[in-house]
């Protein structure tokens, strides 16, 4: 009896602290008096008083008042009560409890202390129950403020700080809230003209493409938007089929399986669309990975065992890693698309067989069992509508397509075998081969003339052996801006890249030939320096968007138009202005009259030249010449040793030395007299590059002689402030920036517009002007032949009458 004597004055406190609740909340609200009028049904078993302390099975252990009752579980709001009062109101029940436990166990009663531990045991199971829910509920309102947040684009600073009235262009193409965050984080406020005509045809109606627009138009993102606005899609329909149909989400996107295929002429290029995807992918579950010649074979292997969805590679390196059996290269059942960017490169004869291949790999798009290549056929099968879903983009900045192009298509399913043994010859086999579709959408945007309508271009008229002349006057007098000089051949790029560096001029080399490494370190700096000066082969004409490249030399004319396109196409991208200036010798004037013709270009601006510095220029350029002469001989001496001994030594042979002593004392004294010419032209160059660039009538002795202007009054007092600084040194490599004297140092293009004068080009004028050289070159040969004829008929004479 002691413990109902003990339970019962307990039970009467909780009531009077119910009744005391109550009396508080009067005051709160009248609208509790209506709650407290309910039919509340009694939580006290009349008949088992005990039920108070051990609880029924009825009520699941213990009861429930009314400040315990959770509004949310019963479907009622109970108004007036913050949440402070809330928490304040659980806190004291828990304390409740907590004491309601302590006494009970204090008890020692037989029975009652196993069914307090029983009350307690309920209470942690109800309270278990409730954190579960809460957090079912937790878990949905977060999924639903992501969806409402990326719907809006404002769940983050960048989204509320952006205005959508300024990317209002983007908004017709109905892209991915995902990929618009990517758009208004890089800053692209409107698209280009390639990319509206492209991104609805590709992204929305599936259609296959071939795009044609001018450099730096943004061909990248006409197709590299619609693949990632499909893959996004596709998760998207994944996500919301919900864990539950597993197989079903995974046809919608397959995970692991490669879904992109882009193919570039050139490694730079295939590395500058990866940071583009990766760009325009930033904080999307997208992998994106470029696989190029010169680089290590194992850590691209290592990058495709994460199984990438898309990969930018160049034919040679896909192909040598497809051959050896790459497993995630080889699986090209899942390929939703095929990209072959600067599509007019792959063509050219002698490149790129590992391409046709590649493209022999692809599954047909008919599904038929006899087009299908062996690796599909290892591969899991799939349906013929989802591979008839693949999507085909071939781009470039100068593709010729015919007027029966399509027609050409629908009959390339029924010659598909013929085409086969064909080599790809064009860019309508190219895409015939790829399996593009009939319905294709054809966007061609490039105007008559194909090049880039802020582009200025010019050319200066010399000598063969005066280009290295007219290259340096342009770098040093214009030398403003990034420039990058062309040249057709590696050896032509060695030469003038070693006397530019003897003048003073520091310059980056790019060609085939170098390291991976070393070429991407060069464009590396070429970027970093505001006035950079690139000297490159073809290697650099294809898709480089290096920005602020104000000028483009031609120190060699390429061999067809369109290279000539794509290396002018280097500056004036993106809608800012650029020049592009081409040395042209009497050799090239009916190549630059042919290339004039097939831009329907019938005058060109001829490229303002201060006759005056030319003699200062030759001075410098003699002593350059006679130093690389020098360097270039010993160099290749050493070179010849070094081989001859390296051999020698692989085969164990020992290398005596047969030379006499009178030789040996020879080479030594003449060794000591070259090194002396050449430290001495050395040093005559390096006065010469310490004072600026002076023109022929300038005179020491009267400055002021032919009158002052306030430009030289100007590079007068910043050449004394030079002088008067000791911390000039003259063997130092950098450009300084007082360059040249009665001429302020401008850009090429501020330069043309000035003062450049406008040359027509008569076409049919220099092609007969090319004939007569021609037929005077022949002359003069036939009249050598003659005379060398006639005198070994005198001297044949001559031994007869002798004998």
């Amino acid at each position: 009896m002691a413990a109902v004597t003990e339970a019962e004055p307990r039970v009467s406190s909780k009531q009077s602290n119910n009744k005391k609740g109550k009396r508080k909340r009067t005051h709160i609200d009248p609208e509790i008096d209506r709650l407290d009028s309910l039919p509340w049904n009694s939580s006290i078993s009349q008949d088992d008083p005990f039920s108070v302390i051990a609880g029924s099975h009825e009520l699941e252990g213990g009861f429930l008042s009314l400040e315990e009752i959770d509004e949310g579980d019963y479907g009622l709001e109970i108004p007036g009560l913050d949440k402070k009062v809330k928490k304040e109101r659980k806190n004291k029940s828990k304390k409740q409890k907590d004491s309601d436990v302590d006494v009970d166990a204090d008890v020692d009663a037989d029975g009652v202390e196993e069914e307090v531990e029983e009350e307690g045991i309920n209470v942690e199971v109800k309270k278990k129950r409730k954190k579960r829910k809460k957090k079912k509920k937790a878990k949905e309102s977060s999924k639903v403020d992501e969806n409402t947040s990326v719907s809006n684009n404002k769940d983050d600073v960048e989204g509320e700080s952006v205005d959508e009235t300024e990317f209002y262009g983007w908004n017709e193409l109905r892209l991915h809230p995902l990929l618009m965050k990517s758009i208004y984080r890089l800053g692209f406020k409107e698209p280009t003209p390639i990319q509206k005509a492209c991104i609805p045809a590709a992204a929305h109606q599936g259609k296959d493409v071939v795009g044609a627009a001018e450099t730096g138009s943004g061909k990248t993102l006409a197709f590299g938007l619609p693949i990632l606005q499909r893959l996004l899609e596709e998760q998207d329909k994944a996500s919301n089929m919900g864990d539950n149909v597993g197989e079903e989400a995974e046809r919608f996107a397959p995970k692991g399986l490669l879904r992109a295929l882009i193919i570039t002429p050139t490694r730079e290029l295939a590395i500058q669309v990866t940071d583009h995807f990766k760009e325009a992918a930033h904080g999307i579950n997208i992998r994106v990975v470029s696989i190029v010649g010169g680089m290590s074979t194992e850590k691209q292997e290592r990058l495709l065992k994460a199984r990438p969805e898309i990969i930018v590679g160049t034919p040679g390196r896909l192909w040598e890693l497809m051959s050896g059996g790459e497993k995630h290269l080889v699986e090209l059942h899942s390929l939703s698309f095929f990209v072959l960017d600067e599509a007019d490169r792959m063509i050219e004869n002698g490149h790129f067989r590992e391409l046709q291949s590649i493209i022999d790999m692809l599954p047909m798009a008919s599904g038929s069992i006899g087009g299908q290549s062996q690796s599909s056929e290892n591969c899991q099968t799939l349906s013929n509508m989802q591979i008839k879903k693949r999507q085909t983009f071939v781009f470039s900045a100068t593709i010729a397509l015919s007027a029966d192009f399509r027609k050409k298509l629908k009959r390339g399913s029924l010659k598909s075998k013929q085409s086969m043994a064909d080599g790809l010859n064009s860019i309508e086999m190219l895409s015939e081969r790829a399996g593009m579709r009939a319905n294709a959408a054809i966007i061609d945007l490039t105007n008559a003339s194909i090049l880039a309508n802020k582009l200025e271009e010019s050319f200066i008229e010399c000598k063969e052996e005066d280009k290295d002349a007219y290259l340096y006057y342009i770098l040093s007098v214009h030398g403003q801006g990034r420039t990058i000089v062309f040249c057709t051949s590696i050896a032509a790029l060695r030469h003038t890249s070693a006397l530019l560096r003897i003048l003073g001029i520091n310059v980056w080399t790019l060609h085939a030939q170098m390291q991976q490494r070393a070429r991407l370190k060069a464009i590396d700096r070429f970027r970093s320096n505001e006035h950079a000066i690139l000297v490159a082969t073809d290697v650099a004409a294809r898709g480089l968007d290096i920005p602020g490249v104000r000028t483009v030399v031609h120190y060699q004319l390429p061999h067809s138009a369109e290279v000539y396109v794509h290396r002018s196409g280097r500056t004036a991208r993106a809608c800012t202005d650029g020049c592009s200036i081409a040395l042209i010798s009497s050799n090239d004037t009916s190549k630059f009259a042919s290339l004039c013709k097939s831009f329907s270009k019938e005058s060109f601006q001829r490229f303002p030249l201060e006759e005056s510095y030319m003699q200062e220029v030759m001075r410098r350029l003699s002593l350059a010449r006679q130093i690389d002469k020098i360097t270039r001989k010993d160099s290749q001496e050493k070179a010849k040793k070094t081989w001859f001994e390296r051999n020698a030594e692989s085969i164990e042979l020992m290398v005596e030395n047969d030379d006499s002593e009178e030789e040996i004392v020879n080479n030594h004294k003449q060794k000591r007299v070259t090194s002396m010419q050449l430290k001495n032209l050395q040093q005559e160059l390096n006065t010469l590059l310490s004072r600026p660039l002076q023109p022929k009538m300038f005179s020491h002795r009267y400055l002021a002689g032919a009158g002052i202007s306030p430009l030289l009054q100007h590079q007068f007092e910043e050449l004394t402030r030079q002088k008067l600084d000791q911390g000039v040194n003259l063997g130092d490599n950098k450009r300084r920036k007082l360059v040249v004297i009665g001429q302020d140092c401008v850009e090429p293009l501020q330069a043309l517009r000035s003062s450049g004068q406008e040359v027509r080009m008569d076409v049919k004028e220099t092609a007969e002007k090319r004939r007569d050289l021609e037929n005077l070159r022949r002359k003069r040969k036939g009249e050598k032949k003659r005379l060398r004829d006639q005198r070994r008929q005198q001297k044949k004479r001559l031994k007869e009458v002798d004998e």
